[in-house]
């Protein structure tokens, strides 16, 4: 949740700027009896703004926020001198479903920053009108406790866990990449695909999703190539995405030439996968947080295989960026984003802000 809190403050800044053309239309608020937290709203009103997802997409910019969630995963990786508190998040199962509630609460010392992000995990959801992760983040006062404005976040979390994605892309990649592949053509492929543009300019994109004409449809609109099987699509490619709500493994290693970097953002639960073990264990890992990854992520937890560190601490230059090895960036998400206190209007509502995403 670190890197995801700040998604929100980028939208927050910039939906101040389109509070005219946004809030009127689009945008709701929750009334609160009693609430006196005045430092948070204007005195003429009382209620707690909702920011839709509509809004975040629009207000957020790769531009602007991969350059801030590397410094926010710096930040995560600095230890105490990030002033970052981010327990492991609690997940359990909705049986039912085959699917995970999962909730990661964050706080930032250095930042003042105080939120959750709650999550639902349904990946039976892939072929219906709903997402296969859906959320929501609340942001509170980390002076007073109360809740401060209450987030959608689909989009947020789409766009912060590519451009985490794509700050692992910067450093890991090998040198002269030009072939993009992903595996995947949901929200989270879109997500990548702009994310991981804005770091190299690939002169070929593939897409492969198990459901062909999802795979059509995406690459008619983004201008990639279509792929029958995952090993056509990575055959060869120099950067992979991984963005699948899949259980078993979908990419093999014999398809992954050695010298790949691969972003795993999917199977965030320890009985999921996304990739060979045989894989994992041959790639040099990279995780956001090393404890989730080890405690979490499937795809570690059942190939036994080692991680070798974070990636905010080759921002940090703690640790050397491997690029001339086959490199995997396992994505488990967080909530504290690089946290800036700013202050902007919304919804009538005039709030100090904590963060976002």
């Amino acid at each position: 949740m670190h890197s995801a809190l700040f998604c929100l403050v980028m939208a927050a800044r910039r939906i101040s700027n389109f509070h005219r053309q946004l809030c009127p239309r689009n945008s709701k608020s929750i009334p609160v009896e009693g609430n006196t937290t005045s430092a948070s709203m204007s005195s003429s009103s009382t209620s707690i703004p909702f920011i839709s997802s509509q809004e975040a997409e629009k207000a957020l910019t790769y531009a602007a926020l991969i350059p801030a969630i590397e410094q926010a995963l710096g930040d995560f990786s600095n230890g105490e001198q990030g002033g970052v508190v981010q327990p492991l998040r609690s997940v359990f199962p909705v049986k039912k479903q085959d699917g995970y509630f999962l909730s990661m609460p964050a706080y930032s010392e250095k930042q003042s920053g105080l939120a959750c992000k709650l999550l639902t995990l349904f990946p039976k959801n892939e072929n219906t009108k709903f997402p296969v992760l859906q959320g929501t983040i609340a942001l509170f006062d980390p002076d007073n406790g109360s809740l401060k404005a209450i987030l959608d976040g689909e989009a947020i979390t789409g766009m912060r866990t590519a451009a985490a994605s794509a700050v692992a892309t910067k450093y890991l990649a090998p040198e002269g990449s030009k072939i993009l592949a992903i595996l995947g053509a949901g929200l989270q492929a879109s997500t990548h695909l702009q994310a991981l543009r804005h770091v190299i300019p690939f002169s070929e994109v593939r897409v492969w999703n198990r459901t062909y004409a999802r795979a059509e449809a995406f690459a008619a609109k983004y201008g990639c190539i279509a792929c029958k099987t995952g090993e056509e699509a990575v055959k060869d490619a120099d950067v992979i995405a991984t963005v699948t709500g899949t259980s078993t493994p979908i990419l093999q290693s014999e398809w992954v030439k050695d010298g790949a970097h691969i972003n795993c953002v999917g199977a965030p639960v320890p009985d999921q996968q996304e990739l060979d073990p045989a894989l994992v264990r041959r790639s040099v890992i990279y995780a956001d947080s090393k404890e989730a990854a080890l405690n979490e992520s499937g795809d570690v937890v059942i190939s036994k295989a080692e991680v070798f560190g974070e990636i905010g601490e080759v921002v940090l230059g703690k640790l050397k960026a491997r690029r001339n090895e086959t490199t995997i960036f396992k994505s488990l998400g967080s909530c504290l984003g690089c946290m800036r206190q700013i202050s902007y209007s919304c919804f009538g509502l005039r709030i100090e802000t904590v963060n976002l995403c």
